[in-house]
């Protein structure tokens, strides 16, 4: 089925309607101005301006801040797209009045400078002066935006913080709000292949090594030719210059594997943790009147839907939209098994347009009379909207019972054990594969398989419907024979005719166990713990304790007749390390373990 944004009528005035009503008075000019900008410290940043062919007046200006390539050189005569990743936005938003300021940030494309990190402090400070450079411009209103998917979602999470008066709206789309827990440390457990997979399409892009690059889908086409010089580089020679600098750029696996604990410091760097290049930890920065359109779906890697609703309930004192959907990382798939096609029919950039519209353009949208929160719930295939989060407060606990049961009777409560296999894994069509630029289509599709040899309680046939929103949790009373252990549980639908669905899935290290209240910069709804060295406690081998492990939002809708399945693992070996190393826990479950489910 489809995910357009009519289906449910969660909205007055629907993204996809708003859009077909919105004027489109000007043109996209042929190519976009291009120059250096020099930053503080001398080193020189590549920028494209994009300005609406036809505008008469200031108009206000957009700004995209991305490491994978401003624009690309193409082949003489080619119908190759130069701009894959910002061009969505550039094709969009300036015919509609914006100008779009697309940046290679320090490091990449064909900007100089090294990176010593993603969305670093100094990439921070590099926002703050391009940004004054845009209010300076004879074509600028003086307001500006910031937008972008992933990366640069996040970074203009990172330009808001700088406090400038300029910024008014930001929407960063699929993006974290803390690179630890959200993207490379879910749990506590660290996403070894996310890390190898980003570093080498880092190195395809930055060494501008397109022997490499062509092993990724999104730039695959053979007449890409790099990045594209700016105006003042014709012959490529400062192009050259730069990309000879980003051989010193960091290496993602040697980096990220100095971030064991969270916010812990590099040995050579006191100032320097996972803190760092986490939006949360600049947040206070954000002016409370700058707007925010938090945007992710529930296939978003290993947290970007918890970062989504995370940025919504650190920043209650700002104008919030939160926007989550039956997709994955971007977007780029519609991940419902129920879904009539690959490609979202959802007009994300209509919801784009409207929120800009409202609070960076002046606009009167009817924006803010709608419900701050909508959220797709899956197999039952439409939109629902909320005033807030989570949109079901209350649970229902089902106790992990004797023979695979799963019930609401305490008194079938049992046990089980099971050795923790470090050859199995989920596959390679899952949630995580997309964050790594990875193309998936296909999620879970041999989940029956997958999920087979897991510890797993199933629950009796449902007698109605029952739809789940916001974090299940799972209470496991547990003991493992290793002092350490990757604690994996997933939940799943099994339909009627015995077809098993994944439905989400929730990890934690068990030397992470320890849970302490969220801070104000990383509000929470659910379990939270600080993945610091000061709370880490290895398990006593054989000693029972009671962990809470959260499960990664959703909302979906059990069917009548279906039951539902909850599965405990100890390894995920196509994504995750070994916890302990070399040595297989046997994790035994207790009878008093529970599952929390959000059921309306």
């Amino acid at each position: 089925m489809s995910d357009g944004d009519l289906k449910g009528g969660a909205w007055r005035v629907a993204p996809s309607q708003y859009a077909a009503g919105r004027e489109v008075p000007f043109a996209l000019p042929a190519r976009p101005l291009s120059r250096y900008l020099a930053m503080r410290d001398g080193c020189r940043i590549a920028l494209d301006t994009w300005l609406p062919e036809g505008a008469t007046g200031p108009v206000p200006a957009v700004l995209i801040l991305t490491p994978y390539y401003r624009r690309f050189a193409v082949a003489p005569g080619s119908e190759a797209d130069a701009i894959p990743n910002a061009g969505k936005f550039i094709r969009y938003l300036v015919p509609r009045g914006y100008a779009v300021v697309v940046v290679d940030v320090r490091g990449t494309g064909a900007s100089f400078g090294t990176r010593d990190s993603f969305r670093s402090p100094r990439e921070r400070e590099d926002s703050r002066e391009i940004t004054d450079w845009i209010v300076a411009q004879e074509w600028s209103d003086g307001r500006v935006g910031a937008t972008g998917i992933s990366y640069p979602g996040a970074a203009s999470d990172f330009l808001a913080s700088t406090g400038h008066p300029a910024v008014r709206a930001i929407a960063p789309l699929f993006a974290v709000w803390d690179t630890y827990a959200d993207n490379y440390y879910p749990g506590g457990i660290l996403l070894k292949e996310l890390a190898r997979s980003y570093d080498a399409l880092m190195v395809a892009m930055d060494h501008d090594r397109r022997d490499l690059l062509k092993n990724y889908v999104y730039y695959a086409h053979p007449d890409l030719r790099g990045p594209h010089p700016v105006d003042e580089d014709p012959d490529g020679a400062l192009l050259a210059e730069a990309i000879r600098e980003h051989l010193g750029n960091f290496r993602q696996p040697d980096f990220m594997g100095e971030f064991r604990f969270r916010e812990e410091a590099l040995p050579y760097d006191p100032s320097f943790s996972s803190a760092s290049f986490s939006p949360y930890s600049v947040s206070p920065g954000i002016r409370p009147d700058v707007a925010v359109l938090a945007c992710s779906g529930w296939m978003d890697g290993a947290g970007y839907a918890n970062g989504a609703i995370s940025r919504f309930l650190t920043l209650r004192d700002n104008p919030v939209h939160l926007l989550l959907g039956p997709w994955d990382h971007g977007a780029r798939c519609n991940v419902s098994p129920w879904r009539g096609g690959v490609t979202p029919d959802f007009d994300l950039l209509g919801a784009l347009l409207r929120f800009l519209d409202e609070y960076l353009m002046g606009r009167d949208t009817g924006l803010r009379d709608e419900a701050r929160v909508h959220f797709f719930a899956l197999h039952a295939e439409e939109w629902r909207a909320a005033r807030s989060w989570p949109p079901v407060e209350a649970t229902e606990r089902l106790f992990l019972g004797a023979e695979g049961a799963l019930s609401a009777d305490a008194s079938r409560a049992g046990g089980a054990e099971t050795r923790a296999d470090f050859a199995a894994g989920t596959g390679h069509g899952t949630r995580y594969e997309r964050i790594a630029g990875i193309n998936s289509t296909t999620y879970y599709a041999d989940w029956a398989e997958r999920s087979a040899a897991m510890l797993s309680w199933t629950s009796e046939p449902l007698a109605e419907a029952r739809e789940m929103t916001g974090h299940a949790v799972a209470e496991l009373l547990l003991a493992s024979s290793e002092p350490d252990a990757a604690i994996f549980v997933y939940l799943s639908e099994i339909e009627a005719d015995g077809t098993p669905r994944y439905v989400t899935e929730g990890l934690l290290r068990a030397l992470h166990r320890k849970e302490s209240p969220a801070p104000e910069t990383y509000r929470t709804t659910w379990t939270f713990r600080s993945f610091r060295r000061e709370d880490a406690a290895p398990m006593v081998p054989g000693e029972a304790v009671r962990i809470r492990i959260p499960l990664l939002p959703t909302a979906w809708r059990f069917a009548a007749g279906s039951r539902i399945r909850l599965s405990v693992a100890g390894a995920d070996a196509d994504h995750c390390v070994q916890v302990p190393h070399g040595r297989p826990p046997v994790l035994t479950v207790l009878p008093g373990s529970v599952v929390e489910l959000p059921l309306a």
